[in-house]
């Protein structure tokens, strides 16, 4: 019967060490309600990783990924960790902040309406923007070369072919983008547009 007796003994001791280690764990303290503190993780999507300051960017980044969080850095609230997952604070679905800005992208699912179109719209106003800017550009460079021509005619016709190139191209950028946004809205009702 001794060798029954220790064996009782020993599987009690297991148990007792298995129930302490259980309890004096965090997960087992929490699991409990003896921790409730709330955890953070170390930087946020926007670039704050405290004690430094957020970046000059954080508040845009913040209102694009984080816009129901507070707009104060010290509450830290970009970089709480949901508790129930155990993972970072998760950015809102279908955007993406960027070094142009936020772009809300939808690629989640593009069964989703209005996806695909968010996503092209996106890409159009880049591309635009683009055109536009080129146009401004070679209009200032048309001008100063007709500044500059000291009345030489070959340099001046130059500079007018600029000048009358940039507008016709800022101008024929400003109607893509009117019957771009004509057809896909007013005409075939493209949701995202």
């Amino acid at each position: 019967m001794s060798h029954y007796t220790h064996t009782v003994k020993g599987l009690l001791l297991i148990i007792l060490v298995f129930v302490v280690v259980f309890l004096f764990s965090p997960s087992g303290l929490k699991q409990l309600g003896a921790v409730s503190q709330t955890r953070y993780s170390a930087c946020d999507l926007c670039g704050y990783c405290p004690p430094d300051p957020p970046p000059s960017t954080w508040e845009s980044c913040r209102k694009c990924l984080y816009p129901n969080a507070s707009n104060s850095p010290p509450t830290k609230a970009t970089l709480v960790v949901d508790p129930a997952s155990n993972t970072g604070p998760t950015p809102y679905p279908g955007r993406q902040y960027t070094v142009i800005g936020c772009i809300k992208t939808d690629l989640a699912s593009f069964s989703q309406q209005g996806a695909a179109a968010g996503v092209v719209q996106t890409l159009l106003n880049i591309i635009f923007g683009i055109i536009g800017g080129l146009a401004f550009l070679y209009l200032i460079y048309g001008s100063f070369v007709v500044l500059t021509s000291q009345a030489e005619p070959e340099r001046l016709n130059y500079g007018k072919r600029l000048i009358i190139g940039a507008v016709v191209g800022a101008v024929f950028s400003l109607l893509s983008v009117f019957i771009v946004n004509f057809l896909a809205s007013g005409i075939l009702r493209i949701p995202g547009f």
